[in-house]
């Protein structure tokens, strides 16, 4: 690493994890999401069009005619905050860092040859130093991840599909990348988010900075213990109408809930996993390319059975009864669906509960984007 990539010292004593490979902090279900997508059909022969086509360049030169790039003479701080996070994930080249005009706060990485970090000002007249210092690690995970180039693809396409949906079925092949490469990204951010505290090393400022990207500016008025309590509802309640209403508001969303972020979040850091990075013993970049497939594979799916077998999901519940032999299909689904049955006093099936339109608190006008930092 060249010493003038990383002048700073920390402003605390926190620990630094030389070589760290991005495998110690990614999501299980990010890498098997990301296998999915790149197996979709299409996708390879779009990727490989898109890597040549996308004008990186004038992306580029947008946000350095039109936004202030963070440096030691423009948002000194941020940019203590980004050489920091890059010496502490060891990132040897520290990544092009720009803050841009939007009370929407939001962060993101992108870039195909070379990774480069976006803020608003929304986002940083919002956190404090140490909230910030977890996002900054946050975009850090992405580009030592190389999220960024699915990210900007991810970017264009989007556009692409809202430019040409007069079309017709014009945009129906776009919009199944879309989805698929919407369905990765949510899964690679509880990954950044991982990084986020890997670089921070405060899971309050963490809690904290995701309430106020859900809440605003108002922790007065919040509690990280109800905060969390909201992500166990949410996962908990309702009946099997209600699971698909939770499908249905997440698909057009980029990020994934913030309570579920929150809730993910907290639960890495108190596992045997987050302590053994802490201790230093976590995966390297030298060891990548031996790295088996299979086993990455096996990780995921481990993953996923564990996910069914303890979520409290009325949908994941069903799922884990069939996987494990549960009988008469056809009957469980109609108890659940009418509330008739044993089950029938757990909840009512009248309408009166569960019902709506898709379009609640948690769903998002417009584009669709979810709110929170990239």
């Amino acid at each position: 690493m060249t010493a003038s990539s990383h002048e700073s010292v920390p402003s605390r004593q926190r620990k630094r994890f030389p070589g760290i490979s991005s495998r110690a902090y990614e999501h299980p279900a990010d890498r098997s999401a990301l296998v999915a997508l790149r197996k979709l059909s299409g996708f390879d022969t779009v990727f490989k069009a898109l890597s040549g086509l996308l004008p990186e360049r004038s992306l580029r030169l947008l946000f350095l005619s039109d936004s202030v790039r963070v440096s030691d003479a423009q948002f000194a701080h941020l940019n203590s905050m980004l050489r920091d996070a890059c010496y502490i994930l060891d990132l040897e080249k520290v990544p092009a860092m720009y803050v841009t005009q939007d009370p929407r706060p939001n962060a993101m990485c992108i870039g195909l040859d070379e990774p480069l970090i976006v803020v608003t000002t929304g986002l940083v007249e919002l956190l404090d130093e140490e909230e910030m210092r977890a996002v900054v690690g946050h975009e850090v995970g992405h580009a030592l991840s190389g999220h960024s180039v699915y990210r900007t693809i991810l970017l264009f396409l989007t556009n692409l599909a809202l430019k040409i949906a007069w079309i017709p079925l014009g945009n129906v092949a776009i919009m199944a990348i879309v989805t698929a490469l919407r369905e990765w990204f949510r899964k690679s951010e509880l990954s950044a988010d991982r990084a986020g505290l890997l670089v921070g090393q405060d899971l309050q400022a963490s809690m904290r900075g995701l309430m106020k990207i859900a809440g605003g500016n108002h922790l007065h008025e919040m509690n990280v213990d109800a905060f969390l309590q909201q992500a166990q509802e949410y996962e908990a309640g309702g009946d099997l109408r209600d699971s698909v209403l939770k499908i249905l508001n997440l698909l057009p969303r980029s990020h994934p809930f913030t309570t579920v972020r929150a809730a993910e979040l907290k639960k890495w850091a108190e596992s045997r996993d987050h302590q053994r990075i802490m201790d230093g013993h976590y995966p390297r970049r030298t060891e990548d390319k031996d790295t088996s497939v299979s086993d990455s594979f096996r990780e995921s799916a481990s993953h996923y059975a564990d996910t069914v077998r303890t979520s409290k999901d009325p949908l994941m519940k069903l799922v884990g009864d069939i996987a494990g032999g549960a009988g008469d299909l056809g009957g469980k689904l109609r108890d659940k669906f009418t509330g008739s049955g044993s089950g029938a006093s757990g909840g009512s099936a009248d309408g009166s509960k569960g019902t709506g339109n898709g379009s609640g608190p948690g769903s998002e006008t417009g584009s669709g984007e979810g709110r929170g930092e990239g």
